[in-house]
């Protein structure tokens, strides 16, 4: 099979990942093989290239956004959370999100930027008919992780809501909210991003650097910058809360405590995902008709299409066809 590789994290801009044969995965005790149909690209995936992440082998396949085929289980997805311990205390409480022991797809095993890929069959999820191929894609980390951003949150029906940033998570995330009945306030870089925006029904939409005209009962930062942060923050009203969605952020720079978090203001990370997240998010998705908007990139532009996730150079979500 073909597969792009990454052997030595590097810019981004120098093309660190190479396409290379290698022999098709087989499956171990409790594992199925996809065959891939698609495979999504997350800005995950670009920190994990570029080492903003720490390299954890020798090399890797990234990409955790998998639909595939898989022999005697039909069309499935497959996320960021390839496995867990099952026998830690968070696993034991239902916050298997936070397991001490976790498989991350593309990341502590092979990836979806393959032809093939090996996954736990205890963690691929059945995809909804109406959806092709490369809409399902997006949903599998950038939808499941904006939902769980939405329930880390906090929201209700009908609340104003924040998104700050508005790529492949945000733009999914909206369409949710417009289904609960919430106001939803966008504050974005790109024209296009906020173009999008509107026609996706926010009340209001601005710039990066631009606070929502009326304050927020919650917000979910999607850009990984800790400026934004501050700015989701200074957007609340007294009880309000900020979810911060990202796995690597630059840092968050002083402010002010009387102003800003007073209050019982909150800030609250968002980490990985559940399984019950996953089923969850994909009902709710095949309910309310939720269609991503995507760029497709064929395999050997996995380089191209990272650049253009980091340039915010495309609307909604990246999808690589193999």
């Amino acid at each position: 099979m073909r597969a792009a590789v990454l052997r030595t994290p590097a810019p981004i801009a120098r093309q660190p990942l190479r396409l290379e044969e290698m022999p098709v995965p087989q499956a171990g005790e409790g594992q199925v093989v996809l065959r891939l149909k698609a495979c999504g690209v997350c800005r995950t995936d670009l920190h994990i290239v570029e080492g903003e992440l720490a390299p954890l082998g020798a090399w890797i396949v990234p990409g955790h956004q998998i639909v595939g085929e898989v022999e005697g289980m039909g069309r499935v997805g497959v996320s960021w959370m390839g496995g867990t311990d099952g026998c830690c205390w968070y696993c034991r409480h239902d916050r298997e999100n936070l397991c001490d022991q976790p498989t991350f797809t593309g990341y502590t095993v092979n990836g979806g930027y393959a032809e093939y890929a090996v996954a736990r069959a205890d963690f691929v999820f059945p995809l909804p008919a109406a959806l092709g191929d490369m809409q399902a894609a997006p949903l599998l980390c950038a939808g499941i992780i904006g939902f769980r951003s939405l329930r880390v949150a906090g929201v209700e029906p009908g609340e104003r809501v924040g998104l700050f940033g508005f790529g492949a998570s945000a733009h999914l995330a909206i369409e949710i909210l417009r289904a609960w009945k919430c106001e939803v306030y966008v504050a974005t870089r790109g024209e296009s991003h906020r173009k999008l925006a509107e026609s996706l029904g926010a009340a209001w939409v601005g710039s990066e650097h631009q606070k929502p005209p009326v304050p927020l009962d919650r917000a979910v930062t999607f850009a990984p910058s800790g400026d934004v942060v501050v700015t989701a923050l200074g957007s609340l009203r007294k009880g309000g809360v900020v979810a911060i969605n990202a796995i690597h952020l630059d840092r968050i720079p002083e402010f002010d405590y009387d102003t800003l978090l007073w209050g019982e203001r909150q800030i609250r990370s968002v980490a990985n995902m559940t399984r019950q997240d996953a089923r969850d998010f994909l009902q709710v998705a095949a309910e309310v008709g939720l269609r991503p908007k995507v760029t497709v990139f064929p395999l050997h532009e996995a380089n191209q299409a990272l650049a253009a996730v980091k340039a915010d150079a495309i609307d909604g979500a990246a999808v690589l066809a193999p």
